[in-house]
């Protein structure tokens, strides 16, 4: 019964959290999720409702990275690069959620090394 309470919880903070996030074409919003086993992160234009890029350690070339404060920090890496790449310098960071310290922070630090601002 605590686990369903638990769930139902984090969804409603999700839902308030994207009542105020939104993307566009020109400033996407990043969405990152963390699970015990792996990481993914996409780039979302909202407007059109379509993923401009997607990272995640379930694809080849990140599958060695671990699901830690390192590992996000180097898929943060990898995903501002490839952001760089499409001509984008503003994004909006969308956390799903997730309290702003840790992986989620380490993640966002790296993606504001790469030069993005949000």
């Amino acid at each position: 019964m605590k686990l369903s309470k638990k769930k139902e919880l984090a969804q409603k903070r999700r839902w308030r959290i994207r009542k105020k996030v939104n993307g566009s074409a020109d400033r996407p919003r990043v969405a990152v999720c963390f699970t015990n086993k792996n990481i993914h992160a996409q780039c979302i234009d909202d407007i059109k409702g379509h993923t401009i890029i997607g990272v995640g350690t379930t694809h080849t070339d990140y599958n060695k990275l671990l699901p830690n404060v390192s590992g996000a920090e180097a898929l943060g890496t990898a995903l501002g690069e490839k952001i760089k790449e499409k001509g984008l310098t503003s994004i909006v960071f969308d956390r799903s959620g997730r309290k702003y310290h840790g992986c989620v922070k380490a993640f966002a630090e790296a993606l504001r090394n790469q030069g993005l601002q949000f």
